[in-house]
């Protein structure tokens, strides 16, 4: 399973744009021996995130799960609202950025990265 979106999915993401703030849902899976490589990542995405006018919503690590399908074992959680798809896309784009994504490649097994949108839009 890819744990990076491929320009076909930047590209369908900002097609189906509704306009408006977004907030990615990122369910995380770390690779044996990844958390400290994703944890690198984490504290160098900062600046990124401020360039484009992002911000970390929440971060946790994933326990019981009440209600899930069979194999469902997320290791953490990260939701992170952007002002715009664009801005993500522009963050993604980036040459410094990308400098730093091999960290989160490396640290990560398996990944969710989901768009969502705020009811009542």
């Amino acid at each position: 399973m890819s744990v990076d979106p491929t320009g076909q999915d930047l590209k369908r993401y900002l097609e189906e744009d509704p306009g408006g703030p977004v907030v990615m849902l990122n369910l995380l899976r770390y690779a044996e021996g990844g958390v400290a490589s994703y944890q690198e990542y984490t504290r160098k995405i900062g600046p990124f995130l401020e360039r484009v006018g992002g911000e970390v919503v929440y971060v946790g690590n994933c326990d019981t799960a009440l209600v899930a399908p069979d194999g469902w074992a997320w290791d953490a959680v990260l939701l992170v609202r952007y002002p715009s798809r664009e801005a993500f896309s522009a963050m993604v784009a980036d040459p410094e950025y990308q400098g730093i994504t091999g960290l989160r490649t490396a640290g990560l097994d398996e990944a969710v990265l989901q768009a969502t949108t705020p009811w009542g839009r």
